[in-house]
């Protein structure tokens, strides 16, 4: 059983699962779902198209599943997919997609500071933090692992790679590829993010060889097409440098990646 508020204005076809509670002058529209112990503070709206997963916790103003702030958006029916164990803090908005069958995917255990915007139809890997502000816009893919310090935007269409780190005060327009530190004004390339990859246990040897990776890229005067050759053939082999390659390699040459023209 939930403990849901009677000054809660829920429509009866939402969906709510065990054990929630649900605080007075929260906002639910019908076609939502909520999965088991989640927690939704006062004044918080959860709006058409989100399914939410278990534990979660969403705090006072935040609005879920708002509608797309696009010009392309006509009223479609899209939803926000939101997984398991997610902290979404004050003044947080969430969009749901922009057209029929479209999706924004908030993947599982990240944390979104006060006042975080993630637009329509980005995707969002698991266990990432989004600092005070920041905002994402559309169609954006963030990685698993990632860390956006305050007032960080992204503009629509870019990628973050895995375990990445952007710097507070960055506006970027381009890919940023995995395991690195970005920032400044250009945003460009500040090494290797040794401290998250030394928690998740990357070894010194394979931090090395990454930074050697990255060498080749942002040191070098090739291409990021030939830099992409050149890891395949100098570095020694990892998961981390296929992942790096792999990123690379999906890289679109007319947005292209921070630091390189």
């Amino acid at each position: 059983m939930s403990d849901i508020s009677p000054k809660a204005e829920i429509d009866p076809r939402a969906k709510i699962g065990q054990n929630c509670k649900i605080f007075p002058f929260v906002y639910i529209e019908g076609d939502v779902e909520i999965g088991d112990n989640c927690i939704i503070f006062p004044f918080v709206s959860i709006l058409n198209g989100t399914r939410m997963g278990k534990g979660n916790k969403v705090h006072q103003g935040s609005v879920i599943g708002a509608l797309p702030q696009d010009f392309e958006f006509k009223g479609e029916k899209s939803e926000l997919i939101i997984g398991d164990n997610n902290i979404i803090r004050e003044n947080v908005v969430i969009n749901r997609a922009t057209h029929t069958g479209g999706k924004t995917v908030i993947g599982d255990d990240n944390f979104l500071m006060e006042g975080a915007h993630i637009s329509h139809d980005t995707v969002v890997g698991n266990s990432c933090v989004f600092g005070y502000g920041t905002k994402i816009a559309g169609d954006c893919v963030i990685g698993d692992g990632v860390i956006f310090s305050s007032s960080v935007i992204e503009n629509a269409g870019t990628r973050v790679g895995e375990g990445s780190m952007v710097m507070a005060g960055t506006a970027f327009s381009k890919d940023v590829p995995p395991y690195i530190i970005a920032g400044g004004n250009p945003t460009t390339y500040h090494g290797i993010n040794s401290t998250m990859l030394t928690y998740h246990g990357v070894s010194d040897k394979v931090q090395k060889h990454i930074a050697n990776a990255y060498r080749l890229v942002f040191l070098g005067l090739t291409s990021v097409f030939d830099a992409t050759k050149q890891i395949e053939e100098q570095v020694p082999d990892s998961p981390e440098i296929q992942n790096i390659i792999a990123f690379l390699q999906e890289t679109d040459s007319n947005k292209g990646i921070i630091g390189k023209i």
